[in-house]
């Protein structure tokens, strides 16, 4: 029996897909342990109990569906059956890396293959194995088409090569940041969110506040420090000075312990680039 999880934004699409699996849970061969609305929902159970089979919506608020799938320990890691409206970009990433997805409205007879199938990827280490490795193409691809389409563009009035201070609007005020305090900046849903570090008194207890800005992640590469910034994702960059741990993660990667406890996931290609850039700093 597989414990399954359903993840969407939509009741109406989970209360559907749960109508559409009831056969199978009376026949014994699921257990639906719970549903989760978001993707921060979703990581939340995945963590608290074990799930086997995961049916993964894309489009999400806070996290989508790639995000979380990036954030799953390997231990944890179920196989994973995404559910998607009509979308050439997800489909291209699914086929090319033989990921089983579902077309919305969900088909009964498509449903039954992606439990078939879900049930075979479970029932060996090495059929497990060869999951996790498609999976991890996944992401890679995602990454690596990213990379390719991405533009850098100059961010408007910046006076100098490298920012010392960045300006960032809060309530009815500019905050004037030194750029030394900028923990990460990071991208989802195509809004960019800074991750300042705060200035208490005893710098044990640093806490990090977070701000949303107007422009775009490859607008701030270009006028941020490559010494002291380094891009570890299609949608963060991290200042290298505020990684205090480096976690291994899901098929190479690495999760990354920020200043203040904030955490960010390293796709795999480029966790290689950052444990090769922390080796040269130290050497130095």
């Amino acid at each position: 029996m597989l414990r399954t999880l359903i993840v969407d934004d939509e009741p109406p699409a989970r209360k559907r897909l749960r109508t559409m699996l009831a056969g199978m849970v009376a026949e014994g061969r699921l257990d639906i342990v719970a549903e989760a609305s978001d993707g921060v929902e979703a990581l939340e159970i995945v963590q608290k109990q074990p799930i086997d089979l995961l049916f993964l919506d894309i489009r999400m608020p806070e996290l989508d569906g790639f995000e979380v799938l990036e954030r799953i320990e390997k231990a944890s890691m179920p196989v994973v059956v995404f559910t998607t409206a009509y979308d050439n970009y997800a489909l291209r990433a699914f086929e090319a890396n033989a990921i089983d997805y579902l077309l919305k409205p969900i088909e009964r007879e498509r449903l039954e293959e992606s439990v078939a199938r879900a049930e075979r990827a479970a029932g060996t280490h090495e059929e497990r194995q060869e999951n996790d490795d498609r999976l991890a193409r996944l992401l890679d691809w995602m990454e690596n088409q990213t990379v390719r389409t991405g533009a850098s563009v100059p961010l408007p009035g910046s006076p100098a090569p490298f920012m010392r201070q960045i300006s960032i609007p809060y309530r009815d005020r500019i905050l004037v940041i030194p750029i030394e305090r900028l923990a990460s900046a990071e991208i989802n849903e195509s809004i960019t969110r800074l991750y300042i570090i705060t200035e208490p008194t005893d710098p044990s207890k640093n806490r990090v506040r977070q701000h949303i800005v107007n422009y775009t992640l490859e607008q701030l590469e270009e006028h941020l420090d490559p010494g002291t910034f380094i891009r570890v994702h299609r949608s963060a960059i991290v200042h290298i000075e505020h990684i205090k741990e480096m976690i291994p993660w899901f098929s190479g990667r690495y999760k990354l312990i920020l200043t203040g406890g904030h955490e960010v996931i390293a796709s795999r290609e480029r966790s290689k680039v950052l444990k090769d850039r922390l080796m040269v700093d130290l050497k130095k």
